[in-house]
């Protein structure tokens, strides 16, 4: 069972620091094959996060629209939320794909994001100087952009492996001149590889999944996001057949610059790293297989980028693995 999710721009569009792939994706199971058949994933996100500095000021000077001929010195605090809530059906193919296990899904979100941006600007054009200190705020409640996902998924008794391709559909709630906003403004194209190791017999279990981000221009700003390069890895221990305790994380660095941001920022390549604990829980649900899923970060390392916390409530059908009734071979005498 994958911890999928979806990659909102949770609070900003891209260009505030915000990528298109949001850090914990994936975690524990990632790569271990399904029962084929419909399955629904819904999602509760929260995350709360802040940013001085540079992280700040790149919303301050998109929805300022600050000409890039004039000078600025940074001191900005941006604070901001997000609840979402996410739907991901997806459907588990039973014949084979080159050997592997074929799943197709989509995510859509719904939900609320807020941000308040204070502090001091000051813009200088030659001799000239002009100090702005203040405060604004923004927030919507709307749906998000769309957020197609394939996977291909391969067992060999103790090693899964998988690759996954997925993307940005920009149909969201998104403005350039917004400071909070639902949708990223652009598409995105997003693939990678992964691999879990899961011994049923000790209850041992790790997952890693890698992946790189190609970001489209953003047709209302000019702006481009580099390529990003992220990792999401979770390691359990199953208490029994029905639990498992363990730890999540992630980490995520921009490998290339930004085009088309204003020069006081540079490439502003942005990083951030995570951590925290996961608890999982598996039970019927008639003749379904219900799964339910807690697992939360703390991020730090963080540049040009927001970083605080955020949580994740997964809550899953999918269909029940069947049983298996070895046949019995009845003795006969002559």
């Amino acid at each position: 069972m994958a911890m999928m999710s979806v990659s909102p721009a949770a609070v900003y569009a891209d260009e505030g620091g915000v990528s298109y792939w949001l850090p914990g994706r994936f975690s524990s199971l990632a790569a271990t094959p399904q029962v084929p058949g419909w399955s629904m994933a819904a999602v509760y996100y929260h995350t709360s996060v802040s940013a001085f500095g540079s992280a700040a000021a790149a919303r301050e000077i998109h929805v300022g629209r600050i000409p890039a001929t004039v000078n600025v010195d940074l001191n900005l605090r941006l604070n901001a939320q997000a609840d979402l809530v996410m739907l991901n059906p997806t459907y588990t193919f039973a014949t084979p794909v080159l050997g592997g296990q074929l799943a197709i899904g989509v995510i859509g979100l719904f939900g609320k994001s807020s941000a308040d941006l204070a502090g001091t600007l000051t813009a200088s054009v030659g001799p000239l100087a002009i100090t702005r200190t203040g405060s604004f705020g923004d927030s919507i409640t709307s749906v998000g952009d769309l957020y197609p996902q394939a996977t291909l998924k391969w067992n060999a008794g103790l090693h899964n492996f998988m690759t996954y391709v997925t993307g940005d559909i920009p149909v969201g709630a998104y403005s350039p001149t917004r400071l909070a906003n639902l949708g990223i403004g652009h598409a995105a194209i997003d693939t990678g590889g992964g691999y879990t190791y899961f011994n049923p017999q000790t209850g041992h279990e790790f997952s890693a999944v890698a992946g790189l981000t190609y970001n489209f221009k953003n047709p209302d700003t000019q702006y481009q996001n580099g390529i990003d390069f992220h990792v999401d890895w979770g390691a359990s221990q199953f208490l029994s057949k029905q639990a498992f305790i363990g730890l999540v994380g992630y980490a995520y660095q921009q490998i290339t610059d930004d085009f088309g941001q204003h020069p006081a920022l540079g490439g502003f390549r942005s990083r951030v790293l995570g951590i925290g604990p996961q608890v999982g829980f598996l039970f019927p649900v008639g003749d379904m297989q219900g799964y339910l899923n807690l697992k939360g970060y703390g991020e730090f390392a963080a540049e040009n980028r927001p970083a605080g916390w955020n949580t994740w409530l997964t809550f899953s059908i999918s269909p029940m693995a069947p049983t298996t009734v070895a046949a019995t071979r009845r003795i006969t005498t002559k």
